[in-house]
């Protein structure tokens, strides 16, 4: 898909995460899922109920998710196991459809990249749900796509080579395996890539990356947040220069913390396309 950036915007690129940014927090999405994994994990391991969410917010906080914390463990879980229980008993009837959304994603003449740790099938249920087509993004990243090797195929490391040692065995946000792939699949600049998503550990990882960062879901900024909005429906009020608007963006205050990052993140990141 061509795209050009309208006179006046710094961003020729827009990264997009999904879950309870392109849809509100407050669905009842996420408690669900916190039910479904600790059902995952009763029926799996047979732990109590208790010793289940108390596994699963540790594992949460130690490795980013409970799937990653228990292939780091050496516990063998296929993610197609873990994500056909936790996701597929989801109420998808909680999400709402969204119309205005979908005319905002078009009318962005900015690539658009879907950004996402949920595995493929919840991410088309949930577009679906939201009446977004999969088509308003020029590229997917989502669990299959920065995870080849758990399910047979080769991953190449980040500059072509054999996986570094330090690659955890499940790459999510906010590991910088995960951005660089996202970056890859953009093909865009980081500093003129807009990054929407509503964790503030994932913000501040794309912060440090050199990426501009925005907020979902909260009123306030948070300290490596340029921009901040309650809602997806509020981002032409919040950042108008998506669209050419005039607007400075805010400055940068960790420029000197963040330029070494930056520098091996541009020294890896060769503009490729990769399917999703």
């Amino acid at each position: 898909m061509a795209f050009q950036s309208p006179v006046g915007s710094p961003f020729d690129c827009l990264l997009i995460d999904l879950d309870d940014t392109l849809y509100p927090g407050n669905t009842g999405i996420g408690p669900a899922l916190r039910r479904n994994i600790d059902e995952f994990l009763v029926a799996r391991f047979g732990l109590a109920a208790d010793k289940a969410a108390a596994l699963r917010a540790d594992l949460f906080r130690s490795h980013g998710s409970t799937l990653a914390g228990l292939i780091a463990l050496g516990h063998d879980v296929h993610p197609d196991e873990y994500h056909s229980y936790v996701h597929g008993r989801l109420p998808y009837d909680m999400i709402t459809a969204d119309p205005q959304l979908a005319v905002a994603l078009q009318s962005m003449p900015q690539r658009k990249i879907l950004f996402t740790n949920s595995d493929r099938a919840h991410m088309k249920r949930s577009l679906e749900r939201l009446g977004v087509d999969e088509a308003c993004f020029d590229g997917v990243v989502c669990f299959e796509t920065m995870n080849p090797h758990l399910f047979g195929e080769d991953a190449e490391g980040e500059k072509g080579e054999a996986a570094d040692v330090d690659r955890p065995a499940v790459v999510l946000k906010p590991s910088v395996h995960a951005f660089v792939t996202a970056l890859r699949v953009a093909g865009t600049n980081p500093r003129r890539t807009l990054f929407l998503d509503d964790s503030e550990r994932n913000i501040a990882a794309g912060k440090a990356l050199g990426l501009r960062t925005a907020l979902v879901g909260k009123r306030a900024r948070s300290k490596e947040a340029d921009y901040a909005l309650e809602t997806i429906g509020g981002l032409r009020r919040a950042i108008p220069e998506i669209w050419g608007a005039d607007g400075e963006l805010q400055p940068d205050h960790n420029v000197e913390k963040n330029k070494s990052m930056r520098a091996d993140l541009d020294a890896v990141i060769q503009p490729t396309s990769i399917q999703a």
